[in-house]
């Protein structure tokens, strides 16, 4: 982080949060993680239990800055920032981030071998990877196909079936991954689609998947970045970005 913006994020954290959701948004499309101008993340912002940033309707996750980003409330109102909330996008985050206080930042996403995953029938991460010892005990899989959320109902449902999750896989749709910060659901959401890719080639070259003993099984629901480098990635994400796409922070 230059001395520049050491000093900005000092002045006003908001700005630095939304650097970190707008980096996000920058390397998720370099991954080819997001579905066109479709998908969406929230951060409620700090000091409020009524305000959060979210990606504003129509931009592509390539065209997103830290500026470009939206306040609205649980209500559903753009407080500050050019833009329309997306519905769907507001009935998916606005119900979990109710529902859920400690889910501050929520991202939804159609990362290809995920959202491959939630089209099969009955289809489950298996404790094959290292990976899996954490992650299997932090999915909870939905389902119940009600088509796309048009409606409080189906948000309300939809946050009740995350519970204490922290991932959750959507028959026919995609992945929603919640996390205290940025960073911690940015990184699990990166190693569970990377988890779900290893198990996908596996699956398709033929082979029967190895299964690790349930007692290596980690069981643990706390913060991911509490146990792994959530934040050093986002850090290198950014140094990257730095030079290459410096006006994601702008």
């Amino acid at each position: 982080m230059s001395a520049l913006r050491e000093v900005r994020a000092a002045e006003d954290p908001e700005w630095q949060l939304r650097c970190d959701l707008a980096a996000t948004f920058r390397v998720q499309a370099r991954l080819n993680m997001n579905e066109h101008i479709g998908n969406h993340h929230s951060l409620m912002l700090p000091g409020s239990d009524k305000l959060f940033l979210i990606n504003p309707r129509g931009l592509l996750f390539q065209e997103i800055t830290a500026s470009k980003l939206i306040v609205c409330d649980l209500d559903g109102n753009v407080i500050r920032g050019k833009g329309e909330l997306r519905k769907v996008a507001f009935h998916i985050h606005a119900r979990i981030h109710l529902m859920h206080p400690t889910a501050t930042c929520v991202m939804h996403v159609h990362p290809p071998y995920l959202t491959a995953l939630s089209l099969m029938e009955g289809a489950r991460m298996h404790l094959s990877h290292h990976n899996d010892l954490v992650l299997n005990d932090r999915i909870v899989y939905d389902d119940e196909a009600h088509g796309p959320v048009f409606d409080n109902s189906e948000g309300d449902r939809i946050a009740r079936v995350m519970g204490t999750k922290s991932i959750m896989v959507m028959a026919n749709h995609g992945v929603t991954v919640v996390g205290p910060t940025v960073h911690d659901a940015f990184d699990e959401l990166y190693m569970a689609e990377r988890t779900c890719m290893y198990q996908m080639m596996a699956r398709m070259a033929g082979g029967t998947l190895r299964r690790q003993p349930d007692a290596l099984r980690r069981n643990y629901e706390g913060a991911w970045g509490d146990k792994y480098d959530a934040r050093l990635h986002l850090d290198a994400w950014r140094r990257i970005l730095d030079r290459e796409e410096p006006d994601y922070a702008s």
